[in-house]
Order: structure tokens, then C-alpha cells, then sequence
């Protein structure tokens, strides 16, 4: 997470994150989901906050999702099931779940079918938001398996040389155990900037950078601007921002998580079905490819040889994806997650609205 997206030191509100769980959960609950996905969202949410992933946890997401139920866009109680299904992969109608509620029990037979197979693929259609990616990547760790996890929703992106929005952020996550390092981690958006940083640089007060967004013609903004007020229809470029530094990439890599996602699942392109998510979960179990100790203690020579890569002028070290989020996360369990002062007034308007128990003290 860029500095410019944290919250300031000097405002931050610290909270534990067991008092942060109690009340999302408390929550959602009031928003008619069962308790065990209830449970299953919100570790979704709160993971995101102890890694750093400020834009996928509770500041951003959780008002996201209460006024989707109010809306009635969400089903608090989906009946997700399988549509079509072989040995080593299915499809799953989600039944208009949150998908941070049901997107966790998809990725788990993802992981049952590599056990069988040595790959598990499961797609989703007929989903909603499901947070941060790595979350279910990072559910493979634990069975000595890589995990991946891709998904669509919306249009934020203009394809390179665009003026219209046309595909979501589509966002891709990777986890890679290793066997002492912290495991490899990778989580982004295919935009140069994830829409909800948008939404974190506004909070702020911050600038957005050169290459983030376009204007109304699509015409890539190449200064630093501020951030527009009606932040939610801005136009994000590609990854790259323009042709000439590799937009085309970025809009590469969102079409072939479009076809993987919404074609794949039968959901279709996001542009052709605002507000519905598809997902995309996927577990390569390393014992059906490799020795997993060969492979764990190669990973850890690996990441090891890239942290200790002299650093270039004006920087202190290298990191690899994966690295800094541990160190997040070992900082905030034991310090709390810090939270901006309007997003605890907002938690405690809700509270107060859904009669639930105050519970975010400072930690």
C-alpha cells in the first residue's frame, strides 16, 4: 500500500481487530445473512485490513454491502449450486450472494478437486462483490497447493485508445507457499489504480498520479490532478495508463480475466451485466508436479535471493509481493488496525441505526 493511501498517524484511530470481527459480524447478521457466512464475509474483510489492503476491507467494502442489501441487490441467504461439473472443475450459480460469503466454499472445492485431480477449477456466475483476491488464493497456502483467484463486476476501465468504460478492474490474486519466508502474495488490479484507492485518495485529501484516469474523451490524464468529486464514474486507464508505457497490457490481461471469468463461467463480458459478479477459483495441488519440499525450500532460496537484491538509489531495500502484507499484518494483530475518524463515525451511525453493541475502542 503507497504511504499515500494510509491513514495518517497522527488521526488514526486503532481498533483490534477481535472487537472489529465482533461488529462486522454483528452486522451482517442484522443484515439477514446466517452466521456462518456471516463469520466467512467478515474474515474476508478484516484479512484485508491486517494485510494492508485498505481499499478491499471494512472502510471501503462494508457501507458498500449494507446498502447493496438495503437495495436488495444481494441475497442474505443464497442457495448457491453446481451447474455443470467434472472431476477436476465446476460451475456454480451463486444465487446473487455476497460473494465474500460464499466465495470461500467455492475456493475449498477448488482445492478438494486438486486433491483428486492435481488442478481444482471452480467458476462462479450470478455472483456479487467478493473483496480482496488473495484472500482465496491464499486458502490453498495451508495445502501445500498455489492458489489463484480472479473476478469481474462492472465497467470502471476504458480499453487502451477508449472513451467509454468497458471492462471492471478485474483484479487477479496468486499465492505460493514457501517454507520460512512469508509466502508470495500477489493481489492487483488490471487498472493502474484500483478503483477504491480512488475512493481512499478522496478520504485523504490526496492527488491522484499521472496515468490513473482518464478524461471524459479518454484522453489519459498525464499530471497529478485532484480527485473528481464524483470519483465513482471516473474512467481508470489500463494498467500502463497509455500505449506508449504498456497500457496495452493492462487491457490485455483484463480481457483474458473477462474470457476466464464472465465468459467462462457463462456470466458474460462485464459490460454486459452491471452489478453481477464472476469468479474464477483455481488450485494447483505442487505434489502432482514437484516434490512439495524441493519446492517449498526453492521458494524460500527464491524470495530470499530477491529481497537481498541491492537496492537502487533513494530506496532502503527490495520486497517481493507477499512481504510487506506479513509485515502488516504481524504489526496490526498486535496493534490494531488503524481506521480513519470518518469511518468510525460511520460505524457508529450504523450501530446505532442496526442496534449494535459499540465495540471499536482504541486498542
Amino acid at each position: 500500500m503507497l504511504e499515500r493511501f494510509r491513514v495518517p498517524a497522527d488521526i488514526e484511530i486503532r481498533v483490534g481487530q477481535e472487537d472489529l470481527r465482533s461488529t462486522v459480524t454483528s452486522i451482517f447478521l442484522k443484515m439477514g445473512m446466517p452466521e456462518d457466512e456471516a463469520v466467512e464475509a467478515t474474515d474476508v474483510l478484516v484479512m484485508a485490513d491486517l494485510r494492508a489492503v485498505e481499499t478491499h476491507g471494512v472502510s471501503n467494502m462494508l457501507r458498500l454491502y449494507v446498502d447493496q442489501f438495503g437495495q436488495g441487490h444481494v441475497n442474505p441467504t443464497p442457495k448457491p449450486k453446481v451447474v455443470r461439473e467434472r472431476a477436476g472443475s465446476a460451475t456454480l450459480d451463486g444465487d446473487r450472494g455476497l460473494g465474500c460469503a460464499i466465495g470461500p466454499a467455492a475456493m475449498r472445492l477448488a482445492i478438494e478437486k486438486a486433491k483428486k485431480c492435481g488442478v481444482g477449477a471452480v467458476v462462479m456466475t450470478n455472483g456479487r462483490h467478493y473483496g480482496m483476491s488473495a484472500y482465496y488464493a491464499m486458502q490453498a497456502l495451508e495445502h501445500d497447493m498455489i492458489g489463484l483467484s480472479m473476478t469481474v463486476g462492472g465497467t470502471v476501465m476504458a480499453p487502451t485508445w477508449g472513451a467509454k468504460r468497458m471492462l471492471g478492474a478485474n483484479p487477479i490474486g496468486i499465492a505460493a507457499p514457501a517454507r520460512n519466508e512469508p509466502p508470495f502474495v500477489f493481489d492487483a488490479s488490471t487498472t493502474s489504480v484500483a478503483g477504491n484507492k480512488v475512493q481512499l485518495a478522496r478520504r485523504l485529501g490526496q492527488k491522484l498520479m499521472p496515468g490513473w484516469i482518464a478524461g471524459g474523451d479518454g484522453t489519459p490524464i498525464m499530471e497529478e490532478t485532484d480527485t473528481p468529486s464524483d470519483w465513482w464514474t471516473s474512467m481508470l486507464l489500463p494498467l500502463g495508463g497509455t500505449r506508449e508505457i504498456g497500457s496495452h497490457k493492462g487491457y490485455g490481461l483484463a480481457v483474458m480475466i473477462d474470457i476466464l471469468s464472465g465468459m467462462l463461467s457463462g456470466t458474460g463480458p462485464g459490460f454486459m451485466n452491471q452489478g453481477v459478479a464472476s469468479h474464477h477459483f483455481l488450485a494447483y495441488d505442487i505434489d502432482a508436479f514437484v516434490d512439495v519440499d524441493w519446492f517449498k525450500d526453492t521458494m524460500d532460496t527464491y524470495l530470499t535471493a530477491l529481497k537481498e537484491t541491492p537496492p537502487a538509489p533513494g530506496h532502503d531495500r527490495v520486497m517481493y509481493a507477499g512481504l510487506p502484507e506479513q509485515e502488516d499484518y504481524d504489526d496490526r494483530m498486535k496493534n490494531g488496525i488503524p481506521l480513519h475518524p470518518e469511518v468510525v463515525e460511520w460505524f457508529q451511525g450504523l450501530c446505532s441505526e442496526l442496534d449494535v453493541p459499540w465495540r471499536l475502542t482504541k486498542a
